[in-house]
């Protein structure tokens, strides 16, 4: 199976998009240049830049993008629990455990919110501690405080 490969220079900093003929696979920050591989672009990765984009300059607030989810069935589950979290809002762990129907599963819940290798668009940054407190976030909380910034415009 193929993989193709783009990159989206935000203002928080340098994204990369992996897909495959399935779907997109990866939005991750990527720190040091030195990683940035060759493009290698589809029809998939140029659509996701471009919906980046215009996430970033404030003309989108939900993403139609086909992804390629990969993961246990509990982390899909969670993924898609955090698909459904409104634009401009938050959850808190605890809250997506009940959403998805095992209240008792907040750590693992962030567990998989850990794991999620599409950011942005899969919106971990939108999860935050039961206490309304900045946790975790694989980009960064800087960059998370950030993102829910830009999306509270």
């Amino acid at each position: 199976m193929s993989q193709y490969r783009g990159y989206y220079k935000c203002p928080i900093g340098l994204i990369r998009v992996v897909a495959s003929e399935e779907g997109i696979s990866h939005v991750d920050f990527i720190d040091d240049e030195q990683n940035k591989k060759d493009e290698n672009l589809n029809p998939v990765v140029t659509d996701c830049i471009n919906q980046l984009d215009e996430y970033f300059s404030g003309k989108r607030k939900e993403f139609s993008i086909k992804l390629s989810l990969e993961g246990t069935e509990f982390q899909k589950s969670v993924w898609q629990a955090l698909l459904d979290i409104p634009f401009g809002t938050t959850k808190s762990y605890k809250d997506i455990a009940v959403s998805i129907n095992n209240e008792k599963a907040v750590r693992a819940v962030g567990g998989a919110n850990h794991n999620n290798k599409i950011s942005i668009i899969v919106p971990c940054h939108r999860v935050i501690g039961k206490s309304g407190k900045m946790v975790g976030y694989g980009g960064g909380v800087w960059r998370k405080e950030w993102l829910l910034q830009h999306e509270r415009r």
